[in-house]
């Protein structure tokens, strides 16, 4: 573990109060992943430290809506491999695309988020990728909050590769 970036991303975005998280559930203590993706050095050093842990055969790195777009587009710019935008739901308009970019038909896409904590969107979201022909198996993240999420997702068969865990963070710091 890196501790010196685990530090320096607790100091960035971590607060503490009364936070609804995703899954519903509340907790005292949060992490504002738009404080990390929004400083450019920081998320320099997040990508670096993601580079490794995106699998091999990944042909299309897959941001999802809002937090994985920044973390994603970094990662495609250093890897040169190419970004989707997903959204949770296909826009009405337009073009009508549940992802922005390259066509994914046929593509190993690895999936990019910033905070996980149930997996319950990277569930919905690869479901909605592999029915437009994608095969995704693997997730990667900065911060995995809670380790129910393993067992979720693979469960759902994906694979998550968490940068840091809350515990990392929390640990790291104290």
């Amino acid at each position: 573990m890196d501790t010196l970036l685990a530090q320096e991303i607790y100091r960035t975005a971590h607060l503490t109060g009364s936070f609804r998280l995703r899954s519903g559930k509340v907790s005292t203590d949060y992490f504002d992943k738009y404080m990390f993706e929004s400083d450019p050095g920081l998320l320099n050093r997040i990508t670096d430290r993601l580079l490794p842990l995106i699998p091999d055969n990944t042909e299309l790195l897959a941001g999802l809506e809002l937090g994985g777009i920044p973390i994603a587009t970094a990662l495609s710019l250093k890897t040169g491999i190419p970004v989707l935008f997903v959204r949770k739901k296909a826009k009405e308009y337009g073009t009508c695309k549940l992802a922005e970019g390259m066509p994914l038909a046929g593509k190993n896409v690895c999936i990019i988020e910033d905070v996980v904590t149930t997996g319950g969107q990277i569930v919905l979201s690869a479901d909605d990728m592999r029915a437009l022909g994608a095969q995704v198996a693997h997730a990667v993240c900065v911060i995995q909050r809670e380790d129910a999420a393993q067992a979720h997702l693979s469960a759902n068969g994906l694979q998550l590769t968490a940068l840091f865990t809350f515990e990392d963070l929390m640990l790291a710091f104290n």
